[in-house]
């Protein structure tokens, strides 16, 4: 670009002089410039850049006096701002001619070969480093975008990765640039040496490490793929491992990495220094313990004569800190201090207790919550404004608000009010999801076939946090309409409200010869009302209308039922009959998971009483689910449920109410629904009003690990039968099943498989050794 369009012709040696000034500065001579006014300033051999953007960065305006010492200046400015590869400055006749080459301009970023990364990751990390579109294009930044990309393909065992460069000129002094991506093959881990380990065997060791050689899952876990941020977890799985068993002064001293030549196979060695095992003699408690020494001393579970563990040691500091924080106490300090006596092996522990200064909370505050109001958020709080800092509540806030199922991520920090010494503030933050759910689709299990489901439901309607719902469902043998309304907090103190509306039409599985159609239509309304902060009562009533319809192949159970409230003496026809069901229930949950437990119990107990209607029965049920873990990996999982069914004023229990027993969900390894006693005449299973099922399971995750919690397999014990009314529970009628299965909850639902060898069988029992099911789980 010129200002001026006249220009005057003047020697080199004069243009040019305060260009070769400055570069002789840089050697170290004595050259000068003889100081002019400026009249005008030029900028020539832009492109890209804004004339204004010179400007802005030249020490001197027009009319002011140009010397030595602002060329130097001018030209330093211009360089660094990494615009231009070449900077000359020239005196044309009293202008200032700053005279300039741009460096290039990254049109496009791209890449070839690439499999092990997405495209646009690699995009973005590289952008992040200056090397993206629009940006400058500069060499040193490119070979350190290559070497980043290198050090990236090493961490994921690509060791044979080459990386070739390409850079082309395009128009308007721009360039592309593409990474030439060989990857390779994966380097995979050969071998894993541990030297110095006398008390442990390799095994043990290596099944502590993330770390593998190669086997059968390897490919899913990549395990044998080695990476530095995997051998670093090692090394503090393997102190944690010997810590918990005794030995205070284990040590990782060093570990190598070698790797053969072809750099296909990798091979590590870990040099272990044990120390001795260690026995606690003795724990106290020092510092401010506010009178409650024997209270704080019980919750330190390492105890005197046991073996060293650092879990349990870190676990008690834990316990003790939380405890002063009930009492708020947000800052409490509690270290652990041993004391070794290595000729006996002992060590002795002192709990230096410091609790800081006790902490209100100023103020709860909510954040990224952009549809659900605060309101949904803050009735879920236990802590509150103004009051004692209590870590205990605060947990069970964070955890409340977790379990509505509105975010993705709910995080919390309790930082020190700033200007205080004794207040906190609480900050909530959450990561939204979507809460509106449009689904279709279809699925297919062995008893009911292919079934087609549609449903529309909104989580967190209107960021209200109520739940409205339309469901339509349809298979070979049973029809579904519904719609559905819950509100958690229909009154202030968290009293919920619940309807549905339903329409149902059920027929006899593929395994029944006789043939009949059980219409349902009705709705009903019920109310929770918590009494802890896991326990719950709801009590509800509604009104259901049964239509039976038989015929001559119906079971002579469904004809006598007909018979009785129509009067017909085949019992061929339809009875149509009204229920007023008044239920109550009481449910208690403590599991850490709903999908995946590991830890706690559910209980369910639910009474369903018709006093006004025709069929005039109850109905109870009681559910009990309890996990434990057992080790690191494993899970023990017990069910079990106790189903009771019977009519009133001499009227027999409805058989549109009668419980099932057969199938995953109570005893595997026999044909769904197909357990009790059959009908003479068809064969067909009845069902009953009594039902016991009994499940063990014993659940670990799937081989070779990975990031999928919910995908596990497991071994399991089955038991159960099926009663009619009147008959007696007897415990040699139980039938009894074992066998393995995989449970996973996919992204098209919930999917469960399951093979069974039956037990106890008897002749006339349907078996079905191989199971599967989507939609339900344990």
């Amino acid at each position: 670009m010129k200002l001026h369009s006249d220009r005057f012709a003047l020697p080199f040696f004069r243009r040019s002089l305060i260009g070769a000034a400055a570069l002789a500065m840089c050697a170290g001579h004595a050259y000068a410039v003889a100081p002019f006014v400026v009249k005008d300033i030029r900028v020539e051999g832009i492109q890209r850049t804004e004339a204004g953007t010179v400007f802005s960065y030249l020490p001197v305006r027009v009319g002011e006096t140009f010397d030595d010492e602002k060329s130097i200046t001018a030209i330093k400015a211009l360089y660094a701002t990494g615009f231009f590869k070449d900077v000359r400055l020239e005196v044309d006749n009293g202008v200032l001619v700053v005279m300039v080459e741009e460096r290039p301009a990254i049109s496009t970023v791209d890449f070839t070969g690439t499999k092990e990364f997405e495209k646009d990751v690699l995009v973005k990390a590289l952008k992040e480093i200056g090397v993206g579109e629009t940006k400058i294009f500069d060499k040193a930044s490119v070979d350190r975008a290559e070497q980043e990309l290198k050090r990236q393909y090493l961490s994921h065992g690509l060791y044979g990765v080459k990386i070739t460069t390409t850079v082309t000129p395009i128009e308007r002094n721009r360039v592309t640039v593409v990474f030439n991506v060989d990857e390779g093959d994966i380097a995979r881990i050969k071998g894993i040496n541990i030297v110095g380990n006398n008390a442990f065997s390799d095994k043990e060791l290596r099944e502590v490490m993330a770390l593998n050689t190669s086997g059968w899952f390897t490919w899913y876990s990549k395990a044998d793929q080695y990476s530095k941020t995997k051998l670093t977890g090692d090394i503090e799985a393997l102190k944690s491992f010997y810590l918990n068993r005794g030995y205070l002064e284990v040590n990782i001293e060093s570990t190598q990495v070698s790797i053969t030549p072809d750099k296909k196979d990798i091979f590590l060695t870990v040099n272990i220094s044990e120390g001795v095992k260690y026995t606690v003699a003795d724990v106290k408690l020092e510092g401010e313990m506010f009178g409650r020494e024997d209270e704080l001393k019980s919750l330190i579970v390492l105890k005197p004569g046991s073996t060293y563990s650092g879990e349990l040691l870190t676990l008690s500091n834990k316990r003790i800190s939380d405890r002063l924080g009930t009492f708020g106490y947000a800052f409490a300090n509690v270290n652990a201090n041993p004391e070794l006596d290595r000729e006996k092996r002992e060590v002795r522990f002192t709990f230096f207790i410091d609790p800081g200064k006790r902490a209100y909370v100023r103020h709860m505050n909510i954040s990224g919550n952009t549809t659900t109001r605060d309101e949904v958020i803050r009735r879920e709080f236990r802590q509150f404004e103004s009051s004692w800092y209590d870590g205990n509540k605060i947990k069970a806030s964070r955890d409340r608000v977790d379990r509505l199922g509105f975010f993705k991520d709910v995080t919390i920090d309790t930082p020190e009010a700033q200007g205080t010494s004794d207040q906190v503030d609480v900050n909530l933050t959450v990561v939204e999801k979507p809460t509106g759910n449009f689904m279709i689709g279809g699925a297919f299990s062995q008893s009911e076939k292919f079934t087609f489901t549609a449903a529309i439901q909104q989580a967190n309607f209107a960021g209200s946090g109520n739940t409205v719902g339309i469901e339509l469902n349809t298979s070979r043998y049973s029809r579904t309409i519904a719609f559905s309304h819950t509100n958690p907090y229909f009154t202030d103190d968290g009293v919920s409200r619940s309807f549905e509306i339903y329409h149902r039409t059920t027929q006899p599985p593929a395994l029944n010869t006789g043939s009949f159609t059980v219409k349902q239509t009705g709705g009903r309304m019920s109310f929770g009302v918590p009494f802890s902060e896991t326990d719950t009562v709801f009590f509800g009533a509604g009104l259901e209308r049964t239509s039976i319809v038989t015929d001559d192949s119906s079971p002579t159970r469904y004809k006598d039922y007909v018979r009785t409230f129509t009067g017909i003496p085949s019992g061929v026809g339809t009875a149509n009959t009204n229920a007023f069901p008044l239920t109550a229930a009481w449910q208690r949950d403590s599991r850490d998971s709903a999908i995946t437990p590991t830890t706690g119990r559910f209980q369910r107990a639910n009474l369903e009483l018709d006093l006004f209607g025709n069929s005039k029965y109850y109905r109870a049920v009681y559910e009990q689910q309890w996990y434990r873990p057992l080790t690191r990996l494993v899970t023990l999982a017990l069910k079990g449920e106790i189903d009771y069914g019977h009519g009133l004023r001499r009227t027999n229990y409805p058989v549109f109410k009668n419980f099932y027993g057969g199938g995953i969900g109570s005893v595997r390894g026999y044909l769904s629904s197909s357990l009790g006693v059959v009908d003479p005449f068809s064969g067909d299973a009845l069902g009953g009003a009594k039902r016991v099922i009994g499940n063990a399971e014993l659940q670990l995750p799937f081989p070779g690990g990975g990031p999928d919690r919910s995908l596990r397999w497991f071994g399991f014990l089955d038991g159960g039968q099926v009663y009619q009314e009147g008959q007696k529970i007897r415990a040699s009628e139980l039938r009894f099943s074992a066998g393995l299965g995989v449970s996973w909850i996919s992204p098209v639902g919930p999917l469960k498989l399951s093979y069974a060898k039956p037990l106890n069988a008897k002749p006339g029992d349907r078996l079905e050794r191989f199971q599967f099911q989507m939609g339900t789980g344990f």
